[in-house]
């Protein structure tokens, strides 16, 4: 009866201790954690959105608050603030995201770092790149006025800015 209840409390705790690692999700609320757990390691789900410094795999993957790592979505990637790689068609931050956003269409209100696809904007730059066939950094009130540190308001093919 010891042993029983010795191995039923360390299997236990063992499943507390991997859920953190690791999250599958359909949804944010169907999910084998909670959307308010920081995920430290892998992410696959449908739709998924925890904090998190993670390898996040899925069609919709978003995170919450300052998370870090690599997003690859097959339709697209959200975020607060982000720090790392987003891949999906469209990739949206809230806040400041650092690394790169990689997809169709890509928005960040603050940017350091690249965007690389069709449509890119981003509200304000510290240091980066556009690249794309429409780029857009509103912050940029003047064409061309401070080449060669920015470029202009909307821009075809690359658009930059740095301090």
């Amino acid at each position: 009866m010891k042993f029983t209840a010795t191995l039923l409390l360390m299997i236990g705790f063992c499943i507390q201790a991997t859920a953190e690692p690791v999250n599958f999700a359909l949804t944010p609320d169907i999910a084998m954690v909670s959307k308010d757990k920081k995920i430290e390691g892998f992410i696959l789900g449908v739709w998924s959105e925890n904090p998190q410094s993670a390898f996040a795999l899925g069609i919709v993957n978003g995170s919450r608050g300052s998370s870090q790592g690599v997003s690859f979505a097959f339709i697209g990637n959200y975020a607060e603030n982000y720090t790392g790689a987003h891949l999906g068609i469209g990739n949206y931050s809230s806040g400041h995201f650092v690394g790169a956003q990689i997809g169709a269409g890509n928005y960040a209100k603050k940017l350091t770092g690249f965007q690389f696809g069709f449509v890119n904007f981003a509200e304000s730059i510290d240091s980066g790149v556009q690249i794309g066939f429409i780029n857009i950094v509103p912050e940029t009130k003047v064409w061309f006025k401070n080449f060669p540190n920015e470029v202009a308001p909307v821009f075809p093919f690359v658009n930059w800015r740095f301090p």
